[in-house]
């Protein structure tokens, strides 16, 4: 890796899995505590395979103590419910690679926003959040609608491949970016926006409407 002085120098590194796994290697009384959790985290996990509602019952719990809503967790989930049946509909029609996937969610979002998922990331400050997790109630629902329009579209010209599903993904985006329109000239606010749930102190960007184009 580049050292401070620019040169390239031998590093030591670890992804999140080597990480805890040196944890749980560690013969110290300090590393009980993370164990302990490692431990609990792993139970949890094997409920949740057991009984899957588990998983949908702790993640709406989760969200309740981040001082979400009801109606933003039921829109949430249910944003999640149409993003996975379009994942399914990609996977089963010769969308394979991780990066085919980002590719034709982010022509969807590009499509519907007027912004790629990295400038609405930036939009709101976000570095490694998932972004889905910082929408308002509005930003899920058109992207709900995007996604429901992309896969609806795709299975009605039989979309196969990354080509034939972007072309589906603008048709998708296309359809929820002129709802949106129609719905900012009613209210005169942007849709788009640069609020999240960050902790107090970071600083949130709005833009106004329009300005997304």
């Amino acid at each position: 890796m580049r050292a401070e002085d620019g040169k390239l120098r031998d590093t030591d590194v670890a992804d999140t899995e080597q990480l805890l796994r040196l944890i749980q290697s560690v013969p110290s009384p300090k590393a009980e505590p993370f164990k302990q959790w490692l431990a609990k985290v792993g139970y949890e996990r094997m409920q949740e395979i057991a009984d899957p509602e588990q998983s949908l019952d702790r993640a709406r719990e989760h969200w309740k103590q981040l001082g979400r809503s009801d109606k933003w967790i039921q829109q949430r989930m249910s944003g999640q419910d149409t993003r996975n049946k379009l994942t399914d509909y990609w996977k089963d029609h010769g969308v394979e690679k991780p990066e085919e996937f980002a590719l034709l969610t982010n022509i969807i979002h590009q499509e519907w926003t007027g912004l790629t998922v990295r400038q609405h990331k930036d939009l709101k400050d976000l570095k490694s959040q998932n972004l889905r997790d910082h929408m308002s109630e509005a930003e899920l629902i058109f992207t709900a609608l995007a996604e429901l329009s992309t896969r609806q579209i795709a299975e009605s010209e039989q979309a196969k491949g990354v080509p034939a599903n972007a072309k589906a993904g603008k048709k998708g985006g296309a359809v929820a970016r002129n709802a949106r329109k129609e719905l900012e000239s009613k209210t005169g606010k942007s849709v788009v926006t640069g609020e999240n749930f960050l902790p107090p102190g970071k600083s949130k960007k709005q833009i106004k409407s329009g300005e997304d184009e």
